[in-house]
């Protein structure tokens, strides 16, 4: 894989949710072929998005790659992070984004003893998943971004990476079944724009 698990915990940790300007590298206008292979990458992993590809990351404007410490991306266009990806890992999009366009990611929900810990920062486990008011999608395979929603409430309140696939979240029912990327109220979700 593009990334050891760990490191990706960790890094997120530190980066989103004590963000700060000091933690930018660098902000590069990328090329056109560069672009091109972003918006590829992005269509690819989110079909969903193709209709409004073209609204989100205009072939006209500048797309921003800004580098982060500890190999972290952001995609900003026109000052506004868009998507995330970490060591050339998958592009996962900003829960801002994904509010806006919610059906393009797999969802997975959580129980309502598990939002509060989620909410904090916590991996999601596998009986958050299997107990009554969780649900898992089947079709869910291991090392995928999801959607993590909250039983009895409407938006995502977090974007994941699996650990494992649904079935063997199902199966198992212990242990971390998802990684916690990005969720309400961490650095990310504060950082409206890049200025």
């Amino acid at each position: 894989m593009f990334f050891h698990f760990l490191d990706f915990i960790l890094i997120f940790f530190l980066f989103f949710v004590r963000f700060s300007s000091d933690e930018v590298s660098s902000q590069n206008q990328v090329k056109a072929s560069v672009q091109r292979k972003i918006r590829q990458s992005i269509a690819d992993e989110y079909p969903g998005l193709e209709p409004v590809l073209d609204d989100l990351l205009p072939k006209k404007s500048p797309l921003i790659v800004v580098k982060c410490q500890n190999h972290l991306n952001l995609v900003v266009v026109n000052n506004v992070p868009l998507f995330f990806n970490i060591r050339d890992g998958p592009y996962m999009p900003t829960l801002r984004l994904l509010h806006q366009y919610p059906n393009i990611m797999k969802k997975l929900q959580v129980d309502r003893g598990a939002i509060k810990f989620v909410l904090s920062g916590a991996n999601i486990m596998c009986p958050g998943l299997t107990s009554p008011g969780g649900a898992l999608d089947d079709e869910v395979d291991a090392e995928t971004p999801v959607a993590i929603m909250a039983e009895g409430k409407q938006h995502a309140l977090a974007i994941g990476f699996t650990k494992m696939s649904a079935k063997d979240i199902k199966t198992i029912n212990k242990g971390i079944g998802v990684d916690n990327m990005h969720y309400l109220n961490d650095g990310l979700w504060k950082m409206e724009r890049l200025d």
